[in-house]
């Protein structure tokens, strides 16, 4: 599923402002791969059944290939404590060549990983139904993880397979570009087309007008790092790094 919202026009401030507020009552989890009941992965059944992307199951969980690899990192986003959202980030490499978004379109994406180029690639978005409701903004709250996911590894490009109609949303808001012609996602019924972000381009411009999506190298590490035995709730960082940039400090570091 893509994640897709219009901030109000006209009032990209108040927008950003409001999600900087918000994060303050949210938390970020790392999902363990070892459980393969984790709630991340019934809520990702329920969205999917929603929108009959998928048949009934008796475990009532959504799982594939791509959550079982090296190079995953999948991530509950709760409000007030209470689950409301998912994303999965998996990071490309020479040495973690497989994502689902290059399983479709290898031949764009190949060559580059061959050449040593690293990408991110979020994916997997689904929010519980009442929430979307609740919080409008909540798709941002999610994506904030793959833009993390891009400076801490370091990559290029951020990658994002989406269905044709929402990749409007990506240009105004990461200034994505399509690679190659829509294809079909495995098993997926609609057409997706894959929108690419140029990181060093377009990442200083972006927290310029959404701070909510700064960070610290502090999070960064405390959801991308090697991860523990234990379920860890992560803090967003965006108001003390933003505080810690009006300071004169640099919080994000070089790209």
């Amino acid at each position: 599923m893509s994640a897709v919202v219009t901030p109000v026009a006209g009032g990209t401030s108040r927008f950003a402002e409001a999600l900087v507020d918000l994060l303050d009552r949210v938390e970020y989890r790392r999902v363990s791969v070892e459980d393969q009941l984790d709630p991340v992965y019934r809520l990702r059944y329920e969205a999917y059944r929603r929108e009959e992307f998928i048949p009934f199951n008796s475990q009532q969980v959504v799982r594939d290939e791509f959550d079982e690899l090296p190079n995953v990192s999948c991530f509950g986003v709760l409000i007030d404590g209470r689950l409301v959202s998912s994303i999965r980030v998996h990071h490309l490499s020479r040495d973690t060549p497989v994502s689902p978004s290059q399983s479709v379109f290898p031949d764009l994406l190949d060559p580059l990983i061959a050449d040593g180029v690293h990408m991110v690639d979020p994916g997997r978005f689904t929010a519980d139904h009442e929430a979307t409701l609740a919080y409008p903004a909540l798709p941002f709250l999610a994506l904030r993880i793959g833009v993390m996911a891009a400076r801490h590894y370091g990559a290029r490009y951020c990658l994002s397979s989406v269905r044709p109609e929402h990749s409007a949303f990506y240009r105004r808001v990461f200034n994505s570009t399509q690679w190659g012609e829509a294809r079909y996602y495995h098993g997926l019924r609609f057409p997706m087309v894959l929108m690419v972000a140029d990181v060093p381009v377009i990442y200083p411009p972006l927290l310029e007008r959404y701070p909510f999506f700064m960070s610290t190298e502090e999070e960064r590490q405390a959801l991308f790092g090697s991860p523990s035995g234990s379920v860890k709730l992560v803090a967003p960082s965006a108001r003390m790094a933003r505080r810690i940039a009006q300071l004169g400090g640099s919080a994000e570091g070089e790209l």
